[in-house]
């Protein structure tokens, strides 16, 4: 076959996609449909389009939640039943009932798996707090590693290895890992991982690494890892963005200049606040709580048409950067699979009304949803003429 005939194959099915494919949205407990095509069918030749997945998801209570999952996304993270206070509690205890029923779902409905997250700051039981020497902390992370990518072995597509281990200035972050191993914790979660499952990717994950600083320490990191022949396979860029930022243009130095290190870029946790944030607000760090008031939950009943419209073209240029760069790119999963259970509703400050995702508090799509659609519908218009 040709490299003409190939190209018009690979637009056809992208035109088929977009304009042959009934899309499920969910609304009032029906399913309705409107002919712009599944985002996994849509971008299917681009990158995999994932969702974070929580509990009720996983344990089959929400069946909205999984017509849509099944319906629009290909790939799916855990939102929280991996980390660590919640599968490990105790030094000896582990509970998989929830994460198996997580993985059984994936490899049910044919997901791209990935497991989140086995080395983080955050989310710690108790005792890895009243540790006193390094000896003890590494046999915690080792002990940690080893049983739960033993036990997905084969099952699992990436693992995020390491979470946001990083300072907003690229420092190392003090934490329990780092107090006791130092940066040397970091490469040896890479090596028990690799370890223990040698074809899962393994991937460094965090936020803010659109920011020059950040982006430079981790370029270091993963040189380092390189230098030592420690395998990592890609960085999971957050996009936890809002309206007016982070720069297009920082966004694609950090895709790029990953990529240049040979690893595939991994868009996670993608959600865009359309609230105003307090002005010291640091990054994505969970820890930080602030006042509400009515400044900053200004959309407590609705969101106003001008602010839909404005998260539709935000999302429309992010999407438009990310398949300039599909080539780089490996996956784009969104951080929730609806407004409702979006996590920024309670972060930084509790109890908003957020609507950062792509489908609204009735599981209807939005117009942010058609946008991209949209946006690849009319790149494929521009090849085909």
């Amino acid at each position: 076959m040709t490299a003409s005939i190939k190209k018009f194959v690979v637009l056809f099915s992208i035109c088929i996609g977009l304009f042959g494919c009934g899309n499920g949205y969910r609304q009032q407990g029906k399913v309705e449909t409107t002919p712009m095509g599944h985002l996994k069918d849509v971008f299917k030749h681009d990158f995999l389009v994932g969702a974070a997945v929580n509990e009720q998801l996983i344990a089959g209570k929400d069946s909205l939640g999984l017509t849509l999952v099944i319906g629009d996304y290909n790939a799916i993270s855990p939102e929280n039943v991996m980390k660590w206070m919640y599968i490990h509690p105790e030094p000896e205890s582990f509970y998989f009932g929830m994460t198996d029923k997580y993985i059984d779902f994936g490899l049910k409905n044919n997901l791209y798996i990935v497991g989140h997250t086995l080395v983080w700051h955050s989310q710690l039981p108790d005792y890895l707090n009243e540790v006193k020497d390094s000896f003890l902390m590494a046999q915690y992370l080792e002990n940690h590693i080893n049983t739960l990518v033993t036990r997905y072995e084969g099952k699992l597509d990436a693992w995020d290895v390491v979470n946001e281990a990083l300072n907003e200035d690229g420092t190392l972050r003090r934490s329990i890992f780092s107090k006791y191993l130092g940066d040397n914790y970091i490469g040896m979660a890479f090596a028990l991982a690799a370890k223990a499952d040698p074809e899962v990717k393994l991937i460094y994950n965090d936020y803010n690494l659109w920011k020059p600083l950040k982006r430079k320490a981790v370029l270091r990191l993963v040189r380092q890892l390189q230098a030592k022949g420690i395998k990592i396979d890609g960085i999971g860029l957050q996009g936890h963005w809002s309206l007016k930022g982070p720069p297009l243009e920082e966004i694609e130095k950090s895709i790029v200049a990953f990529s240049d290190l040979g690893l595939k870029v991994h868009i996670t946790e993608l959600d865009i606040t359309v609230l105003p944030n307090p002005w010291d607000l640091e990054g994505a760090e969970i820890s930080q709580n602030f006042d509400g008031s009515s400044i900053m939950n200004p959309y407590k009943d609705r969101i106003p048409d001008s602010i839909q419209n404005a998260l539709a073209n935000r999302y429309q240029d992010v999407f438009r950067l990310f398949l300039k760069h599909s080539d780089k790119i490996d996956r784009v999963t969104f951080w929730g699979i609806n407004d409702q259970v979006s996590w920024l509703n309670d972060w930084p400050i509790k109890g908003r009304t957020n609507y950062p995702l792509l489908f609204d508090r009735k599981y209807k799509a939005k117009i942010a949803y058609d946008s991209i659609i949209a946006l690849k519908k009319e790149i494929a218009s521009l090849y085909l003429n």
